[in-house]
């Protein structure tokens, strides 16, 4: 390696490492501020404005106009910080705010995200990484226009490419969106786009170089952000500060504590509670359009009765409240107490035990939550090694070498989170059972009002008994890590610095996808399509303003909270498999693949993959009765992925085979260390350094 790569890997280690400490140091004076009087709100400022300042001052020393710099960092990032930079890319909002919630009510179920994500990295290892980094250019479409002669398979690849980036993106505004409103007071929609300005000042700049030192300095907060909380909670129930070995003690007394909890007189009388009302509102939907018309006649009956007595101004707002949101038609009514029914069900029966797999109502139904374990791990496996924001990082390193130890380090740097995760959703739940549950609702702890504030936590006192049920207490996925330090009773400082790594984590990725989208719109369609002899300043201006209006209508997007972030990122991850996977694995392996297999299978693969999600998930205007064996929307990539490869593989055996100039770009590719006599570098800088 050249001297001077040396030497900038020095001075990175010497400056991160300066600080690391540095922000030990801070975390630590704001403990102590804490202890001597400082209000919570304001530790949240804090950790909130110092940390989106810290990144906005690396996005403005990391400007650039250089296009090498601006969409490859100058493929000069040693595999160290590469794999920490593509760690915080990785560990979005979903793995950090969402990967915990999701094992803490679904338990072993949940292990199929743990199982995916991080078994994709194999895949990037062995199939892409290397491959790509050797091809060099700048991006994914770069590599199908190149490999599949010709616009259209590049197109296919932007088109794609921005639907998985779009739809991830908007899940991480989200994520932002949820952080800002509870720890720095503002409303969720105004902290969606305060949130976009951190986002913006990191990769409108400096681009991919800017985005890369700034996920390494994002990585070291938001890891340290996820294990400070846990540890202290490891040693506060068990006596030893590593959860990771610790938890499956504590699993083991929280499934006796399920027993005696779900089979406690009061959890069954709440249970049948919520039984009946569910046969209540299957009652009501089945008494359409009549129930619906008593229903408004009964509340305005309720509400004269109650002006006419004179009753609290308290009460009268409430039925005027009740009258207000009463479904205006019969499709809104259907959707609506549809929708009520389904929650009162799913609370009328204990929840699952943490530890039990694959359990259903009987054994058809067991099958099926079987065989949607393994079709979500297939998904999110392949979606991992898909995802356009991912496999561009490997563009950035120095050598095809470095690009395989970087794939080992990112494997390294999220195998810390997503090995703890567990653990959390272990301990929290631990947590809730025994100091939350069959507490008195009139003493509450203060969290439960504030996450309430963001429609995050709901009681509801069905028995009307003034206690909590485990039943009665409803705790959206995305709040656990959130919450837990306050769960838990530990100082605000904590709250704010997991705020703080989950701010991190959204914007990391965010950055990233952010970047992916602009650079396929100015960098595939504008450059290499409409304008190919344009100036490099015209190429980065175009990047930078795309970046902007795609920023704003992801951020607008998120604010309308389309959906919960797992599915948002689900749903991400099988249209990038669907789209992606066969034409890249077959665009290296198999010489054959050409033009017209890539474009049909990507075709193909993109649109199964979407025809699924619509005629399943309610957002779409589907619904899961019309699942194919019963495989929910999440994993439509399913369905999409074997489509795409039958498909290409077909019409290639049917049509012509590559040129011979082709076919030699795939041995250039495949082979790391061949030299470039096969065929000369693509511009950018293919060849092995």
């Amino acid at each position: 390696m050249p001297h001077t790569q040396a030497s900038f890997n020095q001075q990175l280690k010497k400056m991160y490492s300066w600080y690391a400490g540095g922000f030990f140091i801070f975390v630590a004076f704001l403990a102590v501020a804490e202890q001597l009087g400082m209000s919570s709100q304001w530790i949240g400022y804090i950790f909130m404005f110092s940390t989106i300042a810290l990144y906005a001052g690396i996005g403005v020393m990391s400007r650039t106009a250089d296009v090498a710099e601006y969409y490859v960092a100058g493929r000069r990032v040693p595999a160290l910080f590469n794999g920490m930079a593509t760690g915080a890319d990785w560990m979005s909002a979903a793995s950090f705010i969402g990967m915990a919630g999701t094992l803490y009510f679904s338990g072993y179920q949940g292990l199929a995200f743990v199982m995916g994500w991080t078994g994709g990295y194999c895949l990037v290892a062995l199939f892409l990484a290397p491959y790509l980094r050797k091809f060099g250019e700048f991006t994914i479409p770069d590599f199908l226009g190149a490999r599949y002669g010709g616009n259209l398979a590049r197109l296919i690849g932007v088109v794609a490419a921005i639907l998985a980036s779009f739809t991830y993106v908007v899940a991480q505004i989200y994520g932002v969106g949820l952080i800002t409103s509870r720890f720095v007071g503002l409303e969720f929609e105004v902290g969606v786009f305060v949130g976009l300005a951190g986002i913006l000042v990191c990769s409108f700049l400096g681009g991919m170089r800017a985005v890369t030192w700034t996920q390494v300095a994002q990585y070291i907060i938001l890891i340290v952000a996820y294990l400070i909380p846990v540890v202290i909670l490891s040693t506060k129930v068990t006596g030893v500060p590593v959860p990771q070995a610790m938890y499956g003690q504590v699993l083991q007394k929280l499934t006796a504590k399920e027993t005696e909890l779900f089979a406690a007189p009061k959890e069954v009388e709440v249970n049948a509670l919520y039984k009946a009302r569910a046969d209540d509102f299957d009652r009501k939907i089945q008494g359409l359009p009549g129930s619906l018309d008593a229903e408004r006649a009964q509340l305005t009956a309720k509400l004269d009765q109650l002006k006419s007595a004179n009753a609290p101004a308290k009460q009268i707002a409430a039925a005027e409240m009740a009258l207000r949101n009463i479904p205006k038609t019969e499709a809104e009514a259907r959707r609506k107490w549809g929708e009520a029914r389904r929650l009162a069900e799913a609370k009328a029966k204990p929840p699952l035990a943490h530890t039990e797999a694959h359990v259903g109502k009987d054994q058809a139904d067991s099958d099926s939550k079987r065989l949607n374990f393994i079709a979500l791990v297939i998904c999110l496996m392949i979606g991992t090694a898909s995802l356009p924001h991912i496999l561009m990082r490997y563009y950035t390193t120095p050598s095809v070498k470095e690009a395989r130890e970087s794939v080992f380090w990112s494997l390294f740097f999220i195998f810390l989170l997503y090995f703890t995760a567990p653990a959390y959703a272990v301990f929290a739940k631990w947590e809730v059972y025994n100091n939350l549950v069959g507490s008195t609702i009139s003493t509450l702890p203060g969290w439960v009002a504030s996450w309430g504030k963001v429609g995050l936590v709901k009681i509801d006192d069905i028995n009307a008994d003034g206690i909590l049920q485990l039943a009665e207490l409803t705790l959206n996925t995305d709040v656990i890590v959130l919450a837990t330090p306050e769960i838990a009773g530990l100082p605000y400082v904590i709250s704010g610095l997991v705020a703080a790594g989950g701010l991190a984590a959204a914007l990391s990725t965010a950055d990233g996808l952010l970047l992916t989208i602009a650079n396929a719109m100015s960098h595939d369609v504008y450059y290499k399509v409409i304008d190919p002899n344009a100036s490099t300043q015209r190429r980065l201006v175009i990047s930078k303003t795309l970046l902007l209006v795609v920023a704003l209508i992801a951020a607008y997007t998120a604010s309308l909270k389309p959906d919960n972030i797992l599915f948002m990122v689900g749903l991400a991850f099988s249209i990038a498999a669907s789209a992606f996977f066969p034409a890249l694995v077959c665009g290296v392996f198999w010489k054959r693949a050409n033009m017209a297999g890539a474009v049909t299978g990507m075709v193909a693969g993109l649109g199964m993959c979407l025809y699924y999600a619509a005629i399943t998930h309610p957002f779409f205007g589907g619904d899961i009765s019309n699942a194919w064996f019963g495989i929910e929307s999440i994993s439509c990539g399913f369905f999409g992925i074997p489509t795409g490869f039958v498909v290409l593989i077909v019409v290639s055996l049917l049509t012509p085979a590559p040129d011979a100039e082709t076919q030699d770009l795939v041995e250039h590719v495949r082979y790391p260390n061949l030299g470039t006599s096969a065929r000369s570098a693509p511009t950018g800088g293919g060849v092995d350094h």
